[in-house]
Parts: C-alpha cells; sequence; structure tokens
C-alpha cells in the first residue's frame, strides 16, 4: 500500500533543526501482515540514477505503456546527449532527460535546450535515429510489433519533455510546474524511488510531479500542440468542391481506391499499398492545395508506386501527368522521393490507376 507523506519528519532524509518542503512526490510504502497489519518499508539510499537509464531503456513501459525508445544518447546537432529518446502510438517524439548531479537550472534549459532540437526532426531523421538503434528488426517492424499498427505517415507533430531522477528538489519543481502551468510547455517529471525490506526485497515506485493528463490538458488548450484532428473525406470533399476540381477529385477517388486503401490526413487524401509488410503512402492528394486554374494538386512516391504497379522508376516517370517536378518528403531517402504536381484531366488519371490495377 502506499501514501503521499505529508509530514516533514516522515522524510528519511530530514535533519532536525533544518527547514525543508516534504515534496508532494514523495512515497510511503507499508507491507500488510497475515495479522492485517502494516509494516512501513523504509526508503533505501541508493545509487538510483546511475542505473535508471538501464532499466528505462529495457523497459520504457515502466513510464508509460504506449511508448517505444528509439534512442540512446542520441547527439544532437547541437553538441548534446539525449538520455532517452522515445515515440508512442501516434508517432509523438518524447525527450526523458536524467537528472543526476545537474542543478535545476541546468536541467530543464538541458530539457527545454533538446526539445526546441525534436521539434524540428523530420521523418526520415526520425527513422534514421530509430534505425540506429533498433538495428535488430528495425524501427518499421519493432513498431508494428510494439503497437499493432504501421508506423504513421507523420511523425513529430508534437513532443515532451520529461525529466527524471531519484528525487526532484524544490526548485526543479517549481520550474517545471511554471513552464506547464503558465506557458502551456508540455514538461513534467518523474521520480523513482527504493525501497528495501529487512529480508531483502527490493521495491520501486514511481510517481509523477505533475498527473500527465494535466500537461497534456495544458498543452492542447492553450495550442503549443501541432496536432489536430485529420479531416474527414467529406471535408476533404468540400475543399475540392471550394477549389473548383470536385468533379475530378471524385473521379480520382474513386479510381485508386479500386486498388489501394484510402485514408485522411489533416490536409490530403491519401492512399496506401501494402510493401515490405507494411502500408506505405503510395499517392496522396490535396484539394486544399488545388485550384480548377491549374488541377488536383497531387504527391506520389515513384519508388513506392514503381514496385506496387510492376514497373521502372521510369516507366512510371513517362505516366505522370503533364504537369509534375521532382518532390521528397524526407532527404537523402529514395523511398521518400517522388513527383508532384497537378491533375487536369481523367485520362492522365487513367494512366496513372490502369498500371495498378494488374498488379495489386
Amino acid at each position: 500500500m502506499m501514501g503521499r507523506g505529508t509530514h516533514k519528519r516522515d522524510d528519511p532524509g530530514y535533519n532536525p533543526g533544518t527547514e525543508r518542503t516534504v515534496m508532494p512526490d514523495e512515497v510511503r510504502l507499508w507491507k500488510i501482515g497475515s495479522d492485517d497489519s502494516l509494516q512501513e518499508i523504509e526508503r533505501a539510499a541508493l545509487d538510483l540514477e546511475a542505473r535508471l537509464q538501464k532499466w528505462l531503456a529495457h523497459d520504457i513501459t515502466v513510464l508509460d505503456p504506449d511508448l517505444l525508445v528509439i534512442g540512446l544518447e542520441v547527439e544532437t546537432d547541437f553538441g548534446g546527449y539525449i538520455d532517452l529518446l522515445c515515440i508512442d502510438s501516434v508517432g509523438d517524439l518524447l525527450v526523458i532527460e536524467l537528472k543526476r548531479d545537474r542543478t535545476p537550472r541546468e536541467i530543464t534549459a538541458q530539457a527545454l535546450d533538446y526539445g526546441s532540437w525534436v521539434d524540428g526532426l523530420p521523418h526520415a531523421r526520425i527513422t534514421s535515429i530509430a534505425d540506429r538503434y533498433l538495428v535488430e528488426r528495425g524501427f518499421e517492424q519493432t513498431f508494428r510489433d510494439r503497437f499493432g499498427t504501421d508506423v504513421p505517415e507523420t511523425l513529430n507533430s508534437d513532443h515532451r519533455l520529461l525529466v527524471v531522477g531519484s528525487r526532484i528538489d524544490d526548485s526543479t519543481e517549481r520550474i517545471i510546474k511554471y513552464l506547464s502551468d503558465k506557458h502551456s510547455v508540455n514538461i513534467n517529471a518523474a521520480t523513482f524511488q527504493y525501497f528495501l525490506t529487512p529480508d531483502g526485497a527490493q521495491f520501486l515506485a514511481r510517481v509523477f510531479l505533475i498527473e500527465p493528463s494535466a500537461v497534456e490538458l495544458h498543452s492542447r488548450a492553450k495550442g503549443t500542440s501541432k496536432r489536430h484532428p485529420n479531416l474527414t473525406p467529406e471535408e476533404l470533399g468540400r475543399l475540392a468542391q471550394e477549389s473548383g476540381v470536385q468533379e475530378l477529385y471524385n473521379y480520382v477517388v474513386e479510381s485508386f481506391e479500386r486498388h489501394l486503401r484510402r485514408g485522411t490526413t489533416r490536409s490530403t487524401m491519401r492512399f496506401t499499398g501494402r510493401l515490405g509488410g507494411g502500408n506505405k503512402v503510395v499517392v496522396s492528394l490535396l484539394p486544399g492545395q488545388s485550384s480548377s486554374a491549374d488541377g488536383l494538386h497531387y504527391q506520389l512516391y515513384k519508388h513506392r508506386f514503381a514496385a506496387l504497379a510492376g514497373l521502372s522508376e521510369e516507366e512510371v516517370e513517362a505516366l505522370l501527368p503533364a504537369s509534375n517536378k521532382d518532390w521528397e518528403y524526407g532527404p537523402d531517402d529514395p523511398d521518400w522521393a517522388g513527383y508532384e504536381g497537378f491533375i487536369r484531366t481523367r485520362e492522365e488519371i487513367d494512366r496513372l490507376a490502369n498500371p495498378l490495377s494488374r498488379n495489386t
């Protein structure tokens, strides 16, 4: 049974004659005896933070079951190293920094610095970091094994910061609460406390400084999150109508969904196909970036389309609409490269859709 400490004399580190505010995250632990009596288990001294990184890397679910570690000691472009970098099932990132012996100003500044770097990480960079760490099965397969779903097409729409330690001092607590409550930064702290019974049994307790749902609520309520709900097919259809391309848009959607799986994002109607053991986006339509003069805006991944249609990339290029230019979602990876432009006629879409009917 666990409860929260309410008096400074309950703190194992309390020294009579000194003034100290008991942190709200301190835990007391009791063992229930066979006669229904309670025996308090004392908190023990331990160089806990030297072991926390290893424990978290081995089993991140002790923090959150919806996490996967994708990097350990990740080097940033600014020369620092993130203790642990994680991703959740919707593709958002979590930066974990161990408190160690750093001052409140140092640890919070470090977390914010790393957050500013993570904020701009593109899909391809995240995949590269994860693949280097998850060498046994790779990022995509490990993600599917962990969450039972494919890697989202859009990664890093949002990120969180978490300071972890065996104890969070008053100053660090005050700074983190200020950043969360007043400035809606998605930042929190977690403490792990170690208990040892007289017979040698060991226990580890975890407490968050702020309830995680409250941090999330602050972040989203004040608009700091970049994540917005996906548009519905009806909303995308209305965008096509407003852009003057509704008839062509409906025809393209009907042509592609015969062979590919349809889905939506915050701005696109996307079509995925089964490639390499998972579903990958092959073509996207952007009705909000279309017009009656230009046509229907599209983006096409050439490597994926070629593999799915059983064509060479040169043959795919010959099938493209007249309006096309090179395009890539993430740099330095051919799987994320392709073309974008505008579809203007039904004949142009027929040239693209027909090869899919032979191989899907």
